[in-house]
């Protein structure tokens, strides 16, 4: 059996994190190790445990969602970042993007569609709740006139590593799929990193999805 996904819950309502714990801790392939109700809260517990995944509100005390997120992007925390939230206004959906989100799921989503959430961003996927990429891709459109159109300067070789790194390949299989060697891959990644003015992985997708050179989930 494989080890279970380790799920922090960071909401101000005590209701709603103990349903959501039920809720996943159903099927035993995932498991709720810390419960944080503010935003700094949340920040201390991730430095004391080990969380594989940390399903973020947006509303809350002490730090709000968008802050925490913020905040452990510039600190380079290893946790991958799930919003969960009430708000289906693009504005905030783009602000998390923007800032490095791996996933943005709605809170009245069914828990069959919040689980697939969780098991594609801790695999290094990006998941955003499919009613609200259509909005997504408008707005991202509409950003794109107003800045430098990057990808013009990527190399063919180039735009298939970083299609397949925004798919949550790792380096290992991006070599074998294109059937090149690893140390190539490396060479391939920083040199995009550069060209599109990235630091992380993370942000290397989410300019691939803004140009179009990915699908959304």
């Amino acid at each position: 059996m494989n080890k279970p996904v380790n799920v922090m819950i960071a909401d101000d309502h005590s209701m709603v994190r103990e349903g959501i714990k039920q809720l996943l801790e159903l099927d035993g392939d995932i498991k709720v190790i810390k419960e944080a109700n503010s935003g700094k809260q949340c920040i201390d517990l991730l430095d004391e445990a080990q969380t594989d995944v940390l399903l973020l509100d947006i509303n809350m005390p002490n730090m709000n969602g968008l802050q925490v997120l913020q905040h452990i992007r510039e600190t380079k925390k290893n946790v991958k970042v799930l919003i969960l939230t009430i708000h289906n206004e693009v504005e905030y959906l783009m602000r998390a993007v923007e800032i490095g989100v791996d996933g943005y799921v709605l809170k009245d989503s069914d828990s069959s569609v919040l689980k697939k959430a969780i098991f594609c961003v801790n695999r290094g996927e990006i998941y955003i709740q499919p009613e609200l990429t259509p909005l997504l891709k408008i707005k991202m459109e509409e950003k794109n006139n107003n800045i430098n159109n990057y990808d013009e300067t990527l190399t063919k070789r180039e735009i298939e590593v970083l299609k397949l790194l925004a798919e949550g390949l790792f380096n290992k299989e991006i070599a074998y799929m294109l059937a090149i060697s690893e140390k190539t891959v490396k060479n391939h990644v920083s040199n995009i990193f550069k060209k599109i003015n990235v630091s992380d992985r993370t942000q290397a997708a989410v300019y691939a999805i803004r140009n179009n050179f990915v699908e959304l989930f």
